[in-house]
C-alpha cells in the first residue's frame, strides 16, 4: 500500500470566528493523506447518512443535505456541485442541478444551513441539468445532458443572479443560444475566459467556445457573440486518440452556422454533434465531466473522462498535446500492477488544493470507487491510481465531487438516485494529522496576521 505524507506549517481546517462569519487560515490540504483501500466498500453496509469507506480514519463525512421523499422538496437526482467562488460571500453557496425530466437548481446555504431551490422543476422545459460551473463574470451555468437527432434540448443556461435570488420567481434563467447543442455534462474555463464542454456520447467531441468580448463583465456581453471549435488530434477524424492538438471551426466568428461545416436541427439550433463530424473532430467514448488544471509552469491542462473506455485523458493547452492520464492499464498503489476492471465507468473528476486528480465512478453502491490520482510529475500522465473512498448507497452512485476553494480541508459530493428515493449532499472533511496538533494551536497564534474576511467554511 502507498502512503502519502504531507504535513504543512499551518494546518488546514482551522477556523475563527470573525464579525460573525466562520473563516479559514488554510493554505494547503490534507486531502492526500491516506493508505489506498485495497477493495470496494460491501454494498449496503454503511447507513446513508455516511456512505463513504475513507481511506484515512482521521477523515470525517456528515450529510449536509437530504431529500426527504416528499414530492416537489427540491427536486431529485443531485448532480454536479460548484460554489460561489467570487463576489460577495464568496463560497457561502453551494449549487446543483436536477438530472431529472423536469430539472431545476437547488443553492444550499453553508451559512444557515438550508436549502432552497432557485430554479423551479421545469423552468424552461429544462431536462437532464448536469453540468454546475461558476463564471468568471460570477453567474452560474448549468446545462441540459441530453441531445440527440430530433431533439430540442442540449442547451446552456446562466442564472444570473445565483446568491441574490429569493426563488424561482425572482431568478433570472437564462439560455445562452450561442453555445452548440450538445449533450452536456463537463464546463471549464481556461485563464483566457475560453469555455470548454463535451458532448457525452459514444463518438462525442470536446469543444471550445472563444467570446468575441472574453472580460465581458455579464453573461449578456459573453454570450452576445463568440465561435467554437471542436477538437482534433493527431489530424481529426479519428477516435480515442492521443498527440497533437488543433481546433476545427464549427461556427463563424459570431456563433452563426458556417457554410459547410454547421448542421442546423429541426429547431434552427446548430447541432455540435453533426457539426463536429463535419469539422473532423476526434471521437471520444462518452466524454463526460471536464476539469482544468493550472501547472507550475502556467501551462493549463484539461482533464475529460470517457466513461466507456474507462479513461481519463489530459489535453495541454499550451504544448497542445493530448495524452491518456489514467486508464486499466494504470497501475493500482494497492498492487503495483495495472489496476485493470478495478477502474471501471470513470465520470466525475475533482483537483484539490495541491492540484491532485480525482475520478469518481458510475458506478452503484458496492462498486463505485473515488480514485486518487498520483501524478507526481504533471505530465498528464498518472503513475499510480489508488482508492481514496468507496460509497455503499444501494442503487446510487457518487457525483459532483467539490474541493472547497476557500477551505482546503473541505469537499462535497451528492449521492444520486438512491433505491431510498433519498439524494444526500455529504460534506468529507480532512482532519489533521495527530502529530501536527502541536503546529495547529501555534498557529492559532498567527490568525490574526493571515486570516481572509468574507470566506464561509463549515465546521468539520
Amino acid at each position: 500500500m502507498l502512503k502519502h505524507i504531507k504535513l504543512g506549517f499551518l494546518v488546514p481546517g482551522t477556523f475563527i470566528a470573525l464579525g460573525g462569519l466562520t473563516e479559514t487560515i488554510a493554505a494547503s490540504t490534507n486531502f492526500d493523506n491516506f493508505t489506498a483501500l485495497p477493495s470496494s466498500v460491501a454494498a449496503g453496509s454503511l447507513p446513508e447518512a455516511t456512505p463513504f469507506q475513507l481511506s484515512n480514519p482521521l477523515f470525517t463525512q456528515r450529510t449536509l443535505d437530504a431529500n426527504i421523499s416528499v414530492a416537489g422538496r427540491r427536486g431529485y437526482n443531485w448532480d454536479m456541485i460548484t460554489a460561489n467562488e467570487t463576489g460577495a460571500d464568496a463560497g457561502r453557496y453551494l449549487f446543483s442541478p436536477f438530472e431529472n425530466n423536469m430539472s431545476g437548481v437547488k443553492r444550499f446555504d453553508r451559512l444557515t444551513n438550508t436549502s432552497l431551490t432557485v430554479v423551479a422543476n421545469g423552468t424552461q422545459n429544462f431536462v437532464s441539468g448536469d453540468a454546475s460551473r461558476w463564471t468568471p463574470w460570477g453567474s452560474y451555468l448549468t446545462a441540459e445532458e441530453s441531445w440527440g437527432k430530433g431533439s430540442t434540448k442540449g442547451r446552456l443556461f446562466e442564472l444570473t443572479n445565483p446568491t441574490t435570488t429569493t426563488g424561482p420567481a425572482t431568478s433570472n434563467f437564462i439560455q445562452r443560444t450561442v453555445v452548440p447543442h450538445v449533450s452536456h455534462e463537463g464546463l471549464a474555463f481556461d485563464k483566457n475566459n475560453n469555455l470548454y464542454f463535451i458532448d457525452e456520447s459514444n463518438g462525442g467531441s470536446i469543444y471550445k467556445y472563444v467570446s468575441a468580448n472574453p472580460k465581458a463583465s455579464s453573461g449578456d456581453g459573453y454570450f452576445a457573440a463568440g465561435q467554437t471549435f471542436a477538437m482534433q488530434v493527431a489530424g481529426g477524424n479519428n477516435a480515442n486518440a492521443t498527440g497533437a492538438i488543433a481546433w476545427a471551426a464549427i461556427t463563424d466568428v459570431n456563433g452563426v452556422a458556417l457554410a459547410g461545416v454547421s448542421v442546423l436541427a429541426e429547431d434552427g439550433a446548430i447541432d455540435g454533434r453533426a457539426s463536429a463530424s463535419n469539422a473532423l473532430g476526434t471521437r471520444y467514448q462518452r466524454p463526460e465531466d471536464v476539469e482544468i488544471q493550472t501547472l507550475a509552469n502556467g501551462n493549463q491542462v484539461i482533464y475529460a473522462a470517457t466513461t466507456t473506455t474507462h479513461e481519463v485523458y489530459s489535453f495541454n493547452l499550451d504544448t497542445n498535446t493530448a495524452k491518456v492520464f489514467a486508464s486499466q492499464a494504470t497501475f493500482d498503489q494497492v498492487t503495483h500492477s495495472p489496476v485493470g476492471e478495478a477502474f471501471n465507468s470513470p465520470d466525475n473528476l475533482a483537483i484539490d488544493a495541491q492540484g491532485n486528480i480525482y475520478i469518481i465512478e458510475d458506478q452503484p453502491g458496492g462498486q463505485a470507487d473515488i480514485w486518487f490520482a498520483k501524478d507526481a510529475d504533471r505530465d498528464g500522465v498518472a503513475e499510480s491510481i489508488g482508492r481514496w473512498a468507496s460509497m455503499s448507497t444501494v442503487d446510487a452512485e457518487p457525483t459532483g465531487l467539490y474541493f472547497d476553494k476557500f477551505n482546503h480541508n473541505i469537499a462535497y459530493v451528492n449521492i444520486q438516485h438512491p433505491g431510498s428515493d433519498v439524494d444526500r449532499m455529504i460534506q468529507i472533511s480532512a482532519v489533521p494529522e495527530a502529530d501536527t496538533y502541536a503546529m495547529m494551536l501555534a498557529g492559532l497564534g498567527l490568525m490574526g496576521a493571515v486570516v481572509r474576511r468574507g470566506r464561509y467554511s463549515s465546521n468539520g
